[in-house]
């Protein structure tokens, strides 16, 4: 709103400093201070509200806890907390006619929307399954679908594959290949090198290998949305340990998208230059500045919990954000924790199930989300189901889970600064 009412007084009037908005680096840095102090200032006012109705999550599950951590009474839905303080200055200081704006705003509310959906059901009505897992399903499909039929035909979507630059009379002129619809996508350590999804599909022949990509893309972006969404709400499962990976991931992932919305940087970097992808920057910031105020309280111990509402959302906003500026490839370095935590569910299920079929209840890890096989002991697994047997037992000595939380973090940054790394280790 800001920018377009300053951009009208600028060419209108004249007034001094009423272009300043026109910088992509001043709409970010007011994203994420404002997103920061509306999600403390909102946040204690929110977390009033839920006390004094006694609005709180069904008790997690304590009895796995060595430290005897009491959770109960925390008020939960604190995603609504993370989701205005998001929307709010994105709206305030965002081009919320740029597509890419459009696209980040329409998957906050359709993964908050099913977020919520599931806290109420938990919350309210008392279920602790929530919402059925297949409307969940539905509501990532149909989002993804959303996302890449909209980068297929919307005529705002173009990138330019190659940018260079030269002097000419002390000036810098930046030399780009015609702007395209493209199936490409950068891939991690290769130089002059990026990957066409249309190519995959070369012994089609033209123009069936064109319109395969595209499809190939589409269902890739359903993929990207449903995993890094999950495994998001996998990851939710101790104080400021989405909230602390997200923040992390997101901030790399705005870096990334800064850079591929400038055309010098992109050409020195050789990455495609994506015109308006600064707005995938400017909403980051604002993810970025909304988690890290919503620490303020979600750090250990924890005064509200995000809930689906807010884990099904951040994870959503990561993948769909990595689609549009072509880095979905590198989604899997930088979500490394959350890939971790659902190979470990995944893995984790199925031995399970094998092991009932042959009558012996074997478990690879103690339990699962990893994070939380570090915290439980044998004797709480034994207790749980004196049958079991468990492969990997790992050290007697119990993290806490603000040490299991921290380190966790270090991981994501060591992740998200090799995977930004990699494009220049090409």
């Amino acid at each position: 709103m800001f920018y377009y009412l300053l951009r009208f007084l600028d060419g209108r009037f004249n007034i001094p400093g009423a272009g300043v908005l026109q910088y992509v680096t001043v709409r970010a840095i007011l994203a994420i201070i404002f997103a920061l102090f509306f999600s403390i200032w909102f946040g204690k006012r929110f977390i009033g509200y839920m006390k004094r109705h006694n609005i709180s999550e069904v008790q997690r599950d304590a009895k796995i806890d060595p430290f005897n951590v009491n959770k109960k009474g925390v008020p939960t839905m604190g995603g609504i907390i993370i989701i205005s303080s998001m929307l709010i200055p994105c709206l305030l200081f965002g081009k919320i006619l740029n597509i890419y704006m459009i696209l980040m705003l329409i998957t906050t509310l359709i993964l908050g929307g099913i977020g919520f959906t599931d806290d109420y059901i938990k919350t309210f009505k008392k279920r602790k399954d929530g919402l059925n897992g297949w409307y969940k399903i539905i509501g990532q499909v149909t989002l993804g679908l959303i996302v890449g039929l909209t980068l297929r035909f919307s005529p705002q979507v173009v990138m330019n594959e190659t940018v260079s630059t030269k002097i000419e009379d002390n000036k810098e002129i930046v030399i780009k290949s015609p702007d395209v619809k493209s199936t490409r996508t950068t891939i991690p350590f290769f130089k002059h090198h990026n990957l066409n999804y249309a190519s995959l599909f070369d012994f089609m022949g033209e123009p069936y290998k064109y319109w395969a990509g595209w499809v190939f893309f589409v269902v890739l972006t359903v993929f990207v949305v449903a995993a890094v969404s999950n495994g998001s709400n996998l990851n939710d499962g101790m104080d400021g340990m989405a909230a602390g990976n997200s923040a992390i991931i997101g901030l790399g992932i705005g870096v990334l998208a800064y850079l591929s919305s400038n055309a010098v940087l992109s050409g020195y970097l050789d990455i495609m230059y994506i015109p308006g992808s600064e707005e995938v920057a400017v909403f980051l910031m604002a993810y970025v500045g909304a988690l890290i105020g919503f620490l303020w309280y979600n750090s250990f111990p924890a005064q509200v919990f995000m809930g689906d509402t807010g884990s099904l959302t951040i994870g959503g906003i990561i993948a769909v954000s990595a689609v549009i500026i072509h880095k979905e490839l590198l989604l899997p370095i930088m979500c490394g924790i959350f890939l971790i935590e659902s190979v470990s569910v995944i893995i984790q299920k199925a031995y399970f199930k094998k092991g009932k079929r042959t009558g012996k209840h074997q478990r690879v890890w103690k339990r699962t989300p990893i994070h939380d096989h570090f915290r439980t002991s044998m004797d709480k697994v034994l207790e749980c189901d004196p049958t079991s047997t468990v492969i990997f037992k790992g050290k007697s000595d119990l993290l806490h889970e603000m040490k299991i939380t921290v380190r966790f973090w270090i991981i994501t940054i060591i992740l998200v600064a090799f995977a930004i790394l990699t494009l220049k280790i090409r």
